[in-house]
C-alpha cells in the first residue's frame, strides 16, 4: 500500500480515561482480563501487565452485580499504584450490571440484544454516563440479535447494522457522542462486510462514531492471529478502525503483542 494515499475515516473523539480515541488519533490496541472480576489482585495485576505491554485500554467481564461492584476496588487499586489504564466494563446478559459498573469505569460495553425495545433503560444509562464522563461501546454481536431484528433480518450483517443504528439513534437523539461501536464476529467475512456496511449507513445519516475492531474468538497460536490479520487488517486497509483487539486463546499480554 502507499501509505501517502491513506487516509482514516473521519471518527470523532471519544475519551475514555486518560485515552481519547478518534481518526485525529493512533489507533489504540486494547486487550481482555481472563482472571476473575471478583478477583481484585489478580485483576490488578494483570491489568497492570497489559498496560506495560502497550495495551492502554483494558476490558472487564461484568457478568452480575458481584463483579459489577468488584470494578470499583480494582480502578480505586490501579489508581492508588499510579496506573493510567482505561478500564471498561464488559455487561454479558444483565442491563442493570451495566447501571453498577458506570459508577466506577471509563468505559461500558453493553450488547443491544439484551435490552427491550422501550430503550428506557439505555436512556437511563447514557444520563449516568454522560454525569460522570463515562463512554459506551454499543457492542453488537453476530449471534446474539435481539428477536425482533432477528425476526426481520436474520442473523446477518445487516441484521447487526440494523441493531447498531437502532442505538446510534437514540444517542443521537439524546445529543450523547461518546459513543464507539464493534461489530464482532467469528466469522471473518461477516465481519468486515457488517463494518463496511455500517460505515455506509452511518455516513448516510451524517453520523463518525469510532469504531472498535475485532474478530470473536479467534482462537490461540497462528491461526488466530491469522484470523484477525485478514480482519483486521482488511478493514484497517479501508481506513476503517479506531481501537483493534487481537482476541486469542491466550495471556492477554500476547494480545498486545
Amino acid at each position: 500500500m502507499d501509505l501517502s494515499q491513506y487516509s482514516r475515516r473521519k471518527a470523532h473523539d471519544v475519551r475514555i480515561g486518560g485515552v481519547t480515541i478518534g481518526s485525529a488519533h493512533p489507533v489504540e490496541v486494547q486487550s481482555m482480563t481472563n482472571t476473575d472480576t471478583k478477583d481484585t489482585e489478580a485483576c490488578v495485576r494483570q491489568i497492570e501487565r497489559i498496560f506495560r505491554a502497550g495495551g492502554p485500554i483494558v476490558r472487564l467481564t461484568a457478568q452480575g452485580r458481584r463483579e459489577g461492584e468488584n470494578l470499583q476496588r480494582i480502578v480505586r487499586r490501579l489508581r492508588e499504584e499510579g496506573c493510567d489504564a482505561a478500564v471498561v466494563a464488559d455487561i454479558h446478559f444483565v442491563p442493570e450490571v451495566a447501571a453498577i459498573a458506570a459508577k466506577y469505569v471509563d468505559k461500558v460495553r453493553i450488547n443491544p440484544g439484551n435490552y427491550n425495545s422501550s430503550h428506557g433503560e439505555f436512556e437511563a444509562l447514557i444520563d449516568q454516563c454522560r454525569e460522570r464522563g463515562v463512554a459506551i461501546r454499543i457492542g453488537v454481536n453476530h449471534g446474539s440479535l435481539s428477536k425482533r431484528v432477528f425476526d426481520e433480518w436474520g442473523d446477518t450483517p445487516e441484521g447487526m447494522v440494523a441493531s447498531a443504528m437502532e442505538f446510534l439513534r437514540v444517542c443521537r437523539e439524546k445529543a450523547f457522542d461518546q459513543v464507539v461501536v464493534s461489530m464482532k464476529s467469528s466469522n471473518t467475512r461477516v465481519m468486515v462486510a457488517a463494518y463496511r456496511l455500517l460505515v455506509e449507513a452511518m455516513e448516510r445519516e451524517g453520523m463518525d462514531y469510532p469504531l472498535h475492531l475485532g474478530v470473536t474468538e479467534a482462537g490461540n497460536g497462528i491461526e488466530g492471529r491469522i484470523k484477525s490479520a485478514v480482519g483486521i487488517g482488511a478493514l484497517l486497509a479501508d481506513g476503517i478502525g479506531d481501537t483493534i483487539r487481537v482476541s486469542l486463546s491466550a495471556p492477554p499480554v500476547e494480545e498486545v503483542k
